[in-house]
């Protein structure tokens, strides 16, 4: 006769990965977390610079104006 593996070692022996993949996919959504709260912390943080920019509609340039300028 050949020597199979039980069904319970073949078990045993491959959800050794599980705790692995656990933490994977753990360190992967805290990522993703993370890189999110980054990004509304430099959208709330940054103040851009004001921008000239044209007053009034200028039809012969075609240049459009700021909706609501704020400096």
């Amino acid at each position: 006769m050949t020597d199979l593996p039980s069904p319970a070692t073949a078990r045993s022996r491959s959800s050794g990965w599980r705790p692995l993949w656990i933490v994977l996919s753990a360190l992967g959504v805290l990522l993703v977390i993370a890189a999110n709260v980054h990004l509304v912390y430099v959208a709330i943080r940054s103040q851009p610079a004001c921008v000239d920019h044209v007053k009034s509609l200028d039809v012969s340039n075609e240049m459009f104006r700021a909706a609501k300028p704020s400096c």
